[in-house]
């Protein structure tokens, strides 16, 4: 990578990332992979405990651009009629120059309407780590023009810019969602830092009160079977779906199905911004047992694709015990049937 292509990278992070001019959170490719992130109401969701792990590497050909790693745990309270849930995130911007780390705990309580028509409303509550590595970062006055970051004589040029007194900061986030389903259909909207926290670095204006801005979405989908299978054997299915995000000035809207025959499972989708096309997402995967692993890989189309920036890769992995022999033996119940993609 040349010198001057990482000096913007690094601008645009520093832009981006510390004085928070509207944010954009990181959303996941395989959003049906990552339920608890898209959605809190999603928790228990299943008929047993599941443990879901997600990678994320974002324009691979800038190295280490962009990272994101989750992990969450969740399991229904059926006495309840509840759901827990706890997710882990990391991710790394510009090879570890700007990191954010967080922990939050999930609660969901359903609702029966009617029967075979169910609501269920998530509420999210989390500490958020952001941390800058000062040092990692290169200012335009430290570039000498035959040199690149080192002087005539081989020495480091050291810049003028002021380090911050604050490198790190911590606050507290809340989030909520709704979720309705019956039978072969579901829909949900959440939203996403309802407290708008202050996650800023650098103060860029006194008197100006920036937040990081809450996050918006619609979501909604179906579950259309060819084969049901049974105890013995995965059924076989195709899932229409729709995905809808808002976050300050940015949006997107996901289109396109997810399709499951037998012991494999594939997908398609569109991503459009408000502005322009902005990729299409292919997805191959394969379960066994209580085991799920898929990839999925984001051909991007904006003009950004003329940078190769390397598209964007991702792999999820999931355990979901709904799927164990005692707990299949255990369930009847094809209420949540339409949450098969989801499994």
């Amino acid at each position: 990578m040349s010198m001057i292509r990482q000096v913007l990278i690094y601008g645009v992070i520093l832009l981006g990332g510390i004085l928070n001019i509207q944010a954009q959170d990181v959303t996941f490719s395989q959003f049906y992979a990552a339920p608890l992130h898209l959605n809190p109401a999603f928790a228990g969701v299943t008929l047993g405990p599941r443990i879901s792990l997600n990678y994320r590497d974002q324009w691979p050909s800038w190295p280490n651009a962009y990272r994101t790693f989750a992990a969450t745990y969740e399991q229904p309270m059926e006495d309840l009629n509840s759901g827990l849930g706890v997710i882990l995130m990391a991710d790394d911007a510009g090879n570890g120059i700007y990191k954010t780390i967080s922990a939050s705990g999930v609660y969901s309580y359903q609702l029966q309407i009617q029967d075979n028509l169910m609501i269920k409303i998530g509420v999210q509550a989390g500490i958020v780590q952001n941390r800058l590595d000062w040092d990692q970062l290169i200012f335009v006055d430290q570039l000498d023009p035959l040199n690149g970051v080192d002087g005539p004589d081989g020495t480091p040029i050291i810049s003028d810019e002021l380090r911050p007194d604050r490198l790190n900061t911590t606050m507290l986030d809340f989030s909520t969602g709704l979720l309705i389903y019956g039978g072969q259909f579901y829909g949900g909207i959440a939203i996403k830092h309802l407290n708008r926290p202050d996650d800023r670095l650098l103060a860029v204006n006194d008197n100006l009160s920036i937040g990081l801005p809450s996050r918006f979405s619609v979501h909604a989908g179906a579950q259309i079977y060819i084969n049901r299978g049974n105890n013995r054997s995965a059924p076989t299915f195709i899932s229409p779906n729709i995905l809808f995000e808002q976050q300050a000035g940015f949006g997107q809207l996901n289109a396109g199905a997810y399709a499951s025959y037998g012991q494999v499972f594939g997908g398609l989708w569109y991503r459009h911004t408000f502005e322009n096309p902005d990729a299409v997402i292919g997805l191959m995967g394969v379960r066994y047992g209580v085991l799920k692993i898929g990839y999925s890989y984001d051909l991007t189309l904006s003009e950004l694709s003329a940078s190769r920036p390397g598209g964007t890769h991702e792999i999820s992995v999931i355990i979901n015990l709904e799927d164990s022999r005692q707990m299949r033996r255990k369930s009847s119940s094809d209420l949540n049937d339409c949450f098969k993609m989801f499994n």
